[in-house]
């Protein structure tokens, strides 16, 4: 019998209704069901160092954070994520004021943008972008005004910022510029001066910023990740998210967090307690331990996916693509205009049946549609071996 309620309304809150099931669940769900690879959702298929996971082991049989862990996060891991921030970058943080630390990084945009924006405010976001950031923004009550990354194929073919077109979306109304690099999903590193121009940007309208830098150990060939609350002015109006899963490759365990001045943080830790409140408690002491890793792994790490970026890209062009091989993250955007098609959704809805992948059409980050409708994202943060017969596949089925 079907129950009857007393309003016609949606259920559903009306500032969600325009985001239904992530295509990440869906192309997963169609992964499985045809037994394809999948090269859409950005997980790895190993787990990352064994003394990190034999961390979590050992603070789950030692009883650290088995009930729950402090709301800002256990002592250890605030410390040594002030101590990454000052050794990698020389930026200085009061791990018990100025660190907090979240549900992963999707959280951690939840909270901040829950907490910094209202009613009326508009988020200027660099689009393509990652889809949790237009809910967040919807939930916020905010309005969402897009500045297009766009494709530029003369020389290396790759995603560009237009300085100029984002200065022109700042208005009145503009609370605040939530900027992610490098990039996901176009593998777009910001240079310097791209982020000197953002900087002052942001000084000279009095923004807040929010950056989303959990690729920043993800950066190949030339490029370099210079954190924004680097430069002058910043400090003070940026709230930067880190995560451990992209770094570590334990995604599961859901652990991110930000820094910024004690008066930002104190406000997205109040959105945060309504949130989850606390999480992933053995994990935070294992994350402590994993970013006081020698540089070696981190180097080891960025090299191990370079090699898998350019096995991916290469295999991608043989079989008709055009690719942007990316200088940053673990995702490769391509084009799918050359293979005679040009709707993202309904190749990558065709594409497991066809070849025996599964890759995510970027029209899904675009509030302008049309401007993602022709790229397609493949991750390639997988076993050597799995991108081998990845390629291999999508080789046969171009012919």
């Amino acid at each position: 019998m079907t129950a009857m309620t007393s309003t016609s309304r949606p259920f559903l809150n009306r500032r969600l209704a325009e985001f239904g099931t992530t295509i990440f669940a869906e192309m997963s769900a169609l992964a499985v069901r045809t037994g394809a690879i999948n090269l859409g959702q950005g997980f790895p298929d190993t787990d990352g160092p064994e003394e990190v996971r034999e961390a979590a082991v050992r603070a789950l049989r030692d009883g650290r954070g088995n009930q729950y862990p402090p709301g800002p996060g256990v002592p250890e891991l605030r410390g040594a994520v002030a101590a990454h921030q000052l050794r990698r970058y020389g930026l200085s943080y009061d791990p018990d004021t100025e660190v907090l630390v979240t549900a992963g990084a999707t959280e951690a945009i939840a909270a901040a943008l829950l907490a910094l924006v209202e009613p009326g405010d508009e988020v200027v976001a660099l689009e393509p972008y990652y889809d949790s950031y237009a809910a967040c923004i919807a939930m916020a009550g905010g309005t969402r005004v897009p500045v297009t990354l766009r494709p530029h194929v003369e020389g290396e073919a790759s995603f560009r910022l237009d300085l100029d077109e984002l200065r022109d979306a700042v208005t009145d109304r503009t609370r605040l510029l939530l900027i992610n690099t490098p990039h996901n999903p176009t593998g777009t590193v910001l240079t310097r001066a791209e982020l000197a121009a953002i900087a002052e940007l942001a000084v000279e309208r009095d923004l807040l910023v929010v950056t989303d830098e959990v690729y920043e150990h993800l950066v190949f060939d030339a490029a370099e990740h210079v954190p924004l609350a680097t430069f002058p002015g910043m400090r003070e109006r940026t709230v930067t998210i880190g995560s451990a899963g992209k770094t570590f490759s334990f995604t599961g365990w859901k652990v991110g967090w930000i820094t910024s001045t004690p008066t930002l943080v104190a406000a997205v830790r109040s959105a945060k307690q309504f949130l989850t409140y606390v999480s992933s408690g053995p994990f935070q002491y294992a994350v402590a331990e994993a970013l006081a890793l020698p540089d070696e792994y981190f180097s080891a790490f960025r090299d191990d996916l370079l090699a898998k970026r350019d096995l991916l890209s290469a295999g991608l062009a043989a079989a008709g693509f055009t690719v942007f091989r990316p200088a940053g993250t673990y995702f490769v955007t391509t084009d799918i205009r050359p293979l005679g098609e040009s709707d993202g959704f309904a190749f990558c809805r065709a594409l497991p049946e066809r070849a025996g992948v599964v890759a995510i059409p970027n029209a899904v980050f675009y509030d302008h549609r049309e401007a993602g409708a022709p790229f397609v994202r493949f991750t390639f943060c997988k076993q050597t071996g799995v991108l081998e017969e990845a390629v291999r596949r999508l080789k046969a089925a171009a012919g």
